[in-house]
C-alpha cells in the first residue's frame, strides 16, 4: 500500500511537471505573436497619417478656393457708357481689348482705372476726353465718341474721317451710312489714327457733309438725306481740272448726280447760288419727293434760280 501511494504521489508530481511544461509552451506561443501585433499597430499609424494628410489637404484646398474667390471678386469688368447706336460689336471689342492691354485680370482699384484710361487714350482714336471710374464691381468708361463722316480709300487701305478731319482706323459693318470721298489728291501718306489729315480737298468734302448732317438733324431726323449719299467727288476741286465745270459733285446710291459746285464758302467768286440756297433747294426736293433716288438724272444746285428748282427728268 505504501508503495502504491508512493507511486501515485510520484505520478502526481510528474503530472504537475508536465502541466507546467505545457504552460511554458503557451508563453512561447504568446511571444511568437508579438511581431504581428507590431505590424498591426504600424499599419494603424500609417493609416492615421494618411487620413491626417488628407484632412490637412482639404483644409488647404478650402482656404485656396476661398482666397481665389476673394481675388475673383476684386476683378473688375469693363463697361462703356452711352454707346452710340452706330457702334457695332467689333468696334466695342476693339476698345475693350485696348483698355486691357492684353491683361486678362483687372484689379478693381484706382491704379487699374488710370491704366485703362491711358491705354484708351494711347491706342483708341475713336474716343476722346476719356474718363474711367470704378464702382463696386466694374470700370465705367465715359468718353466722347468720334463719329465717322467720310470713308477714304488710300491704296489697299480704308480709313474713316470725322468732322474735324481726324483719321479713324477702319472697322467694317458699322451701323451707319458713311459717304465715300473720291478724287482726292494725296500729297503725303495718311497720318496715324487719331491725327488730323491735312488735305484741302478732303476738308472741302467734310464741310459739305457736315452741313448735310446738321440739316438732317434739324429737318429730317427720322429719315436722314445723308443716308442716300453714296459718295462725294472732289476730283475737280477748286477747278484744278476744268474751271468751268462743277468743282464738287455728290452721287446717290443709284448714281444720280447732285451738282453742288464750288467748295463751301466759294460760291460768290464762282457766280453760283449761295451755299444756304443750295441746301434749301436740295432739302426742298427731298421733302417733296421723299427720296433722291429714281427721280432725276441730275439735280443742279449750282445755278441761282430765285428759289425755283426744276430737276432734269431722268426718264
Amino acid at each position: 500500500m505504501a508503495r502504491r501511494r508512493k507511486r501515485k504521489k510520484t505520478k502526481r508530481k510528474t503530472n504537475v511537471k508536465l502541466f507546467n511544461f505545457g504552460g511554458s509552451g503557451k508563453k512561447r506561443a504568446k511571444t511568437s505573436r508579438q511581431p504581428l501585433n507590431l505590424k498591426y499597430a504600424f499599419s494603424i499609424l500609417v493609416l492615421a497619417a494618411v487620413f491626417a494628410c488628407i484632412w490637412f489637404g482639404f483644409l488647404f484646398l478650402d482656404k485656396y478656393v476661398k482666397t481665389a474667390i476673394r481675388l475673383e471678386e476684386k476683378q473688375g469688368s469693363l463697361y462703356l457708357v452711352d454707346v452710340p447706336l452706330w457702334a457695332n460689336e467689333p468696334l466695342k471689342e476693339k476698345i475693350y481689348n485696348a483698355a486691357r492691354a492684353d491683361s486678362e485680370d483687372l484689379k478693381l482699384d484706382a491704379d487699374a482705372a488710370w491704366s485703362i484710361q491711358q491705354n484708351i487714350k494711347d491706342l483708341v482714336a475713336w474716343l476722346e476726353e476719356v474718363k474711367v471710374q470704378t464702382t463696386s464691381d466694374r470700370f465705367l468708361i465715359k468718353a466722347k465718341w468720334r463719329k465717322p463722316l467720310a470713308l477714304v480709300k488710300y491704296g489697299l487701305h480704308k480709313y474713316y474721317v470725322d468732322a474735324n478731319l481726324v483719321l479713324l482706323d477702319f472697322v467694317p459693318a458699322l451701323n451707319l451710312a458713311v459717304a465715300k470721298v473720291t478724287g482726292l489728291k494725296f500729297k503725303t501718306k495718311p497720318p496715324y489714327a487719331g491725327e488730323i489729315w491735312q488735305l484741302e480737298d478732303l476738308d472741302a468734302a467734310i464741310r459739305i457733309l457736315t452741313k448735310l448732317e446738321q440739316m438732317d438733324k434739324a429737318l429730317t431726323p427720322d429719315k436722314p438725306l445723308l443716308n442716300e449719299i453714296e459718295r462725294i467727288d472732289v476730283d475737280n476741286f477748286n477747278g484744278r481740272k476744268n474751271a468751268g465745270l462743277a468743282h464738287i459733285i455728290l452721287y446717290t446710291a443709284d448714281n444720280t448726280e447732285i451738282i453742288w459746285g464750288a467748295e463751301f464758302g466759294a460760291w460768290q467768286r464762282n457766280l453760283e447760288a449761295p451755299d444756304e440756297e443750295k441746301l434749301a433747294k436740295l432739302y426742298s426736293y427731298y421733302k417733296e419727293h421723299g427720296t433722291l433716288l429714281n427721280g432725276a438724272k441730275y439735280i443742279n444746285l449750282r445755278d441761282p434760280q430765285d428759289n425755283i428748282f426744276q430737276p432734269i427728268d431722268k426718264y
